[in-house]
C-alpha cells in the first residue's frame, strides 16, 4: 500500500510539473499546438514520477520495516540515541531546506525538500542506534548488559559455534530463545574451510556444515541466513561484531578473542563455554573422588586425569600410577580463563 501511495503522490506531482513546464517553455522550436506540449510533458512526467515512486516507495517500505523490527527490541540507550539522532537529521535537513526554498520550480521545490528531511532524519537514526555505545558513554547512559540479551533477541551464529556442535543440545534444552541468524560471509568461511587442502581444517569445515543442517532440521522456522555483508571490512569476527551493532543481535560463540571484542565494542555475548563451566558439577577441598589417571602431568611426579565434563584433574605423586584408577583427595581448585582446575593427592589409603 505504501509502495501505490508513494507512486501515486509522485505521479501526481511529476504530472503538475509537467504541465509547468510545458506553459512556460512550450515546445522550443516548432510551432506545435501548446496543448499537444502540454499532454506530451504531462505524460513524460507521469512516466517518470511511476519509476521514480516505485523506487522510492520500496525504499521507504524497507526503511519503515527496518525500523519497525529494531524498535521492538533495542535496548533504551539504543532508543534514546535514536531519538538523538533523528532530531540530529530534522536539524540538518532544516537547515538544507532554507536554501532549497529558494528553488523557483515548485514542484522540485515541493519534492527536495521532503525528500531531504525523509533521507537526513533516516540516517541520524541509523548513526545513532549504530553508534549509540560511543555516544552513552558520553552522555553516561547505562550500557547494555547480558542480560539484555533476553527474550525474542536474534542471536547471529559464528563460525566457530558450529564447527563445536554443541548448540544443539543447547537449544534443545531450552536454554536459548530468539531467532539463529547465520550470516553469508560466515558460511562463506565454512565453505572455505570445507574446501581446505588440510584434512583436518575441511573436517572441521564439513562438520560446521552438517551441524548447520542439523539445526534447520531441528529448529525449522527459528534459524535463517543473512545476506548482509561489510565489504569495508576484513575478517568475520568484525563483521559479526558490526552487524551485530547494528541489528542489536547477540552474538553465540565460544572463541575467547571475538567474545573479548565484541564485549569492549558493547555487543552482548553468549559464550558456551561460560555456560558449561557454570554448569559444571562443583568439587571442593576436602572431597572425595575415582579417577583414571591418563597422562602425566607438567611437573615431576604429577599425572592428570579427566572428570566426566572434562575438567582436568591435576594428581600429586600420579605419574607412576597412569593407567590406574585411584582414589584422591580434592587438595585445591583453581579458575582459569579456559576453565576450572582441580589439584588432589592419593588418599593414603592407596598408597598403603
Amino acid at each position: 500500500m505504501l509502495i501505490q501511495l508513494t507512486r501515486f503522490a509522485l505521479i501526481l506531482a511529476a504530472a503538475i510539473g509537467g504541465y509547468r513546464v510545458a506553459i512556460r517553455f512550450g515546445w522550443p522550436g516548432t510551432d506545435i499546438n501548446n496543448n499537444f506540449a502540454i499532454i506530451i510533458y504531462m505524460i513524460l512526467g507521469s512516466a517518470i514520477g511511476y519509476v521514480a515512486g516505485g523506487i522510492f516507495g520500496r525504499w521507504l517500505t524497507r526503511t519503515m520495516a527496518w525500523a519497525e523490527d529494531t524498535l521492538q527490541s533495542v535496548p533504551l540507550s539504543d532508543l534514546i540515541m535514536g531519538f538523538v539522532g533523528l532530531i540530529a537529521g530534522l536539524t540538518v535537513s532544516f537547515l538544507l531546506a532554507m536554501p532549497m526554498a529558494q528553488i523557483e520550480i515548485a514542484e522540485v521545490r515541493m519534492l527536495a525538500i521532503p525528500f531531504t528531511y525523509v533521507i537526513l532524519a533516516s540516517l541520524g537514526v541509523r548513526l545513532g542506534i549504530g553508534r549509540s555505545l560511543e555516544f552513552g558513554r558520553v552522555l553516561r547512559l547505562p550500557e547494555r548488559s547480558l542480560a539484555a540479551a533476553g527474550a525474542g533477541r536474534e542471536k547471529l551464529l559464528d563460525t566457530n559455534i558450529l564447527i563445536d556442535g554443541r548448540i544443539i543440545e543447547i537449544l534443545d534444552a531450552g536454554f536459548i530463545d530468539g531467532d539463529l541468524v547465520v550470516p553469508r560471509f560466515v558460511l562463506g568461511e565454512l565453505h572455505q574451510i570445507s574446501d581446505s587442502a588440510d584434512a583436518l581444517k575441511r573436517n572441521r569445515g564439513r562438520r560446521g556444515l552438517e551441524i548447520l543442517n542439523q539445526l534447520r532440521s531441528a529448529h525449522e522456522g527459528r534459524v535463517r541466513s543473512a545476506e548482509a555483508d561489510y565489504s569495508d571490512l576484513t575478517g568475520v569476527d568484525a563483521k559479526l561484531v558490526r552487524m551485530a551493532r547494528e541489528t542489536g543481535a547477540a552474538v553465540i560463540t565460544n572463541d575467547y578473542n571475538l567474545n573479548k571484542v565484541a564485549g569492549f565494542e558493547g555487543v552482548d555475548v553468549l559464550n558456551i563455554n561460560a555456560l558449561a563451566n557454570a554448569v559444571k558439577p562443583v568439587v571442593l577441598p576436602g572431597e572425595q573422588l575415582e579417577i583414571k589417571i591418563i597422562h602425566e602431568g607438567k611437573e615431576s611426579g604429577q599425572g592428570v586425569g579427566y572428570l566426566d565434563d572434562g575438567t582436568m584433574v591435576v594428581v600429586d605423586g600420579g605419574r607412576d600410577r597412569i593407567g590406574e584408577t585411584v582414589d584422591l583427595k580434592i587438595t585445591r581448585m583453581l579458575q582459569t580463563s579456559a576453565g576450572k582446575l582441580v589439584f588432589s593427592r592419593i588418599r593414603e589409603t592407596e598408597t598403603a
